[in-house]
């Protein structure tokens, strides 16, 4: 019998210390920060009461306070207040590391905006690729911070996936696979505005879940768009909505050369899924020459991401007749410009900016409509840049990394004066064909491209 007792109390202990491992664990634990550290900046953190404080001091970079502890798959929620128009947010799986930046934080940041742009909940990738998902994409998301009350915040990072969600509202659907690991932060923003010297954000509690993730996670809402950086890989999401590659990543089936019957016999190369057009001094089409899809398309969205040189130029066009323009120069069609601004003449040509990234080529000029009044998101030269066009009925939309730059409709009367106005006023019915291919150009310069994906609509 007390042998008997001894393994049942063996037993029961067991089953407790598994269920306790797999219960939500605080990660503040209401008394001091001994299981924190300050990175980055020297804003103040401090604990009043049942909450961490973070307060806001002139003249220093970004502040982060981290937890010692490095997290993998997660479930986190905490509850946060924001009184002023200080911008803030909660590091997850991020790192600091001598060999990036002199040991900068960096990683994915669950966004606090305050600001009227609203991006709270959104996921900004800090010190490496900036937005990775703007609430530009969701914008019933845009008001589910409340001002002066507490929020309570939901981020789920499992596997490849992060989704968050403030007040019960999903804010981001974000599906990336950079980093599987690292801290979590509290940051207090650099300031620069006297009038914020002393804003401070509450934070409280912060519980995590590290075990049985699956059975605990929210659903996901339907309405909520996935953006996916996966490299020449589709989502689960993504087959089942419709979208395809239009590029392998691996080889040239599905394109052929503008003016040829198959892809270029060099010039474009493949290589660790990225297809790249070489530098042939800054010549249109006078190298290996544009390449487009074997197969028509009307009524479509297009996802891609493009990478530039210094004073790089190419463009992504659709609606193209290749059969038009047999002579030099490019195939024509409608352009998603993509170019290097401060260091390409062509931004400073056309009519008002109407050839700079992002822009309907010579006819539209790229501006954030996404968030008026602030400047179009462009990651700069080297950096990858993400390019979205949607095509249905005859409206057109371009955005440029997740926010949109520029809206028309080709089947109205300001689109055909806009035409008559520009270099493609020869071209009779221009970007009015019902379909057309689309096209990745050559312009002399080294220009990247992967991620490519359609779907019809």
């Amino acid at each position: 019998m007390r042998y008997l007792k001894s393994i049942f109390a063996l037993f029961l202990y067991f089953v407790v210390n598994v269920l306790l491992a797999q219960s939500w664990q605080p990660l503040f634990n209401g008394k001091d920060l001994k299981n924190w550290k300050q990175l980055g900046g020297e804003a103040m953190y401090y604990v009043d009461k049942d909450m961490i404080v973070g307060e806001a001091v002139p003249n220093t970079p970004n502040s982060f306070l981290t937890t010692k502890k490095l997290y993998s798959d997660f479930i986190l929620e905490y509850e946060v207040l924001v009184t002023t128009d200080l911008n803030s947010g909660v590091q997850i799986r991020s790192n600091s590391l001598k060999d990036y930046k002199d040991g900068r934080v960096h990683g994915y940041q669950v966004e606090l905006d305050p600001s009227t742009r609203g991006y709270s909940g959104g996921v900004y990738d800090e010190s490496r690729r900036g937005w990775l998902y703007p609430l530009a994409r969701n914008k019933k998301a845009r008001t589910a911070l409340q001002y002066g009350k507490w929020n309570k915040v939901r981020v789920e990072a499992i596997g490849n996936k992060i989704n968050t969600w403030i007040n019960g509202i999903q804010c981001a659907r974000l599906v990336d696979d950079m980093t599987a690991e690292g801290f979590i932060g509290l940051q207090v923003h650099s300031i620069n505005d006297k009038e914020l010297e002393g804003a401070k954000i509450k934070w409280k509690n912060m519980n995590i879940l590290t075990e049985d993730l699956s059975d605990n996670s929210w659903k996901e809402d339907p309405e909520v768009p996935e953006i996916s950086y996966l490299k020449n890989e589709l989502t689960s999401y993504e087959l089942d909505h419709g979208w395809r590659l239009l590029w392998d990543g691996k080889t040239s089936d599905g394109w052929r050369g503008a003016k040829l019957d198959n892809f270029p016999a060099g010039g474009w190369t493949i290589e660790d899924g990225t297809l790249t057009v070489a530098e042939t001094e800054g010549k249109e089409s006078a190298g290996p020459g544009d390449i487009v899809t074997t197969k028509d398309y009307s009524n479509f969205e297009l996802n891609l991401e493009f990478k530039i040189t210094e004073g790089a130029n190419s463009g992504i066009k659709y609606f193209v007749d290749p059969r038009l323009n047999k002579g030099s120069g490019s195939a024509i069609g409608c352009e998603f410009q993509v170019l290097d601004d401060k260091n390409h003449p062509d931004a400073k040509k056309g009519v008002n900016g109407n050839r700079t990234v992002g822009s309907l080529y010579d006819l539209i000029t790229a501006e954030n409509l996404s968030v008026p009044g602030r400047d179009k998101s462009f990651k700069g030269i080297g950096n990858w840049n993400h390019a979205r066009i949607v095509s249905k009925d005859g409206k057109v939309e371009h955005w440029l990394n997740n926010e949109k730059v520029v809206e028309y409709d080709r089947n109205s009367q300001i689109f055909r004066a806009l035409v008559a106005y520009s270099k493609y006023k020869d071209w009779e019915g221009f970007g009015q064909w019902p379909e057309g291919k689309i096209l990745l150009q050559d312009h002399g310069n080294e220009v990247s491209y992967k991620n490519i994906k359609i779907r019809e609509l």
